[in-house]
């Protein structure tokens, strides 16, 4: 996606099972389990990014690989997909741990709160109790982030970043307005068109479409995105949006006030999901706050044209957190 990202950073992708749901996680880095790490080369931080919707972890590769880049290489960066967006591909095994198996089963978990839950229960079990954790949240993402942040306070999390953040009314920001009765109301006219429309296809005509479309975009991906076209991702990934237009209301204050010496916001100028007058608004709330406004017009999917530009800002934002560590 950007000739200024270095391919030779590896990347490491699994399927696991979390809470009994197949789950993708792409790790940069040479480090795949932290916990059979030799004390010695055991990273003593992971930067954990948690992905808009829908949660198609691969779109965020560059950005995770030009993240880890920026920081010279010194820590893991993952990326995790939400609940119900990953589809195994054939030939692909799924990796199971002995706590993801007695992990506890997640009521909803394709829902707003279970996906909270989700990425709750990840951490719990693949990450050591003391690896420092800085978390990027994307978009929904953000409201995950803060709501990992409410629930799991015992976390050792030393910065969250919040990117263009959907964190209240959703559904009154320009796109939530059109967003909301397609999601919420029509939601089962999409199911029923996705599933009549691209069920019968064959994973070869998939990979095709896929291939041009992400052409026409000039875009390129190295890993498999064969999800934006099976029903079953897209289908949970609208019950998803549908629950954050209902459900993304108001500002949590509290969570914020309570973590706010830890936390980056990141608003855009042309985002239709979070206007500016979110950014004032929050900005008045709290005016003590690390709350930036974009100067470079970066759209809200910064993922598919500047991952770089925002890799540079977060590693340029973590400095000084990381010259401690």
């Amino acid at each position: 996606m950007d000739s200024e990202i270095k391919e030779e950073v590896p990347v490491h992708e699994e399927f696991i099972l979390c809470c009994g749901v197949e789950t993708q996680v792409l790790k940069c880095g040479p480090w795949t389990n932290l916990f059979n790490e030799p004390r010695a080369n055991k990273p003593k931080l992971l930067i954990f990014i948690i992905t808009g919707n829908p949660g198609f972890s691969a779109f965020y590769v560059p950005f995770a690989k030009a993240l880890y880049s920026s920081i010279n290489g010194r820590f893991p960066v993952w990326v995790i997909s939400h609940a119900g967006h990953a589809f195994v591909p054939k030939g692909k095994k799924i990796l199971t741990t002995s706590d993801d198996s007695n992990a506890q089963k997640i009521n909803d978990i394709y829902g707003l709160q279970g996906q909270v839950e989700h990425k709750l229960a990840f951490l719990r079990t693949h990450v050591p109790k003391e690896t420092k954790l800085v978390v990027i949240g994307h978009s929904i993402g953000c409201h995950i982030n803060l709501e990992v942040l409410k629930l799991a306070p015992e976390l050792p999390i030393i910065r969250s970043f919040l990117l263009f953040p959907t964190i209240e009314r959703l559904s009154e920001s320009p796109n939530g307005r059109i967003a909301t009765p397609l999601l919420c109301w029509l939601r089962y006219a999409l199911y029923v068109f996705a599933y009549l429309l691209l069920k019968p296809w064959p994973e070869k005509i998939k990979s095709f479409v896929i291939r041009i479309a992400l052409h026409m975009m000039n875009l390129q991906n190295e890993f498999s995105v064969l999800n934006v076209l099976e029903p079953f991702c897209l289908a949970n990934a609208a019950y998803l949006g549908g629950q954050e237009m209902m459900q993304v209301v108001k500002r949590d204050n509290e969570t914020i006030r309570t973590y706010l010496p830890k936390l980056t916001f990141y608003y855009g100028t042309i985002d239709a999901w979070c206007p500016t007058a979110y950014y004032e608004d929050i900005k008045k709330e709290f005016p003590e706050g690390d709350i930036r406004l974009c100067e470079k017009k970066i759209p809200h999917a910064f993922i598919l044209r500047f991952p770089q530009e925002m890799a540079d800002m977060v590693a340029d934002w973590l400095k000084d957190d990381l010259s401690k560590i």
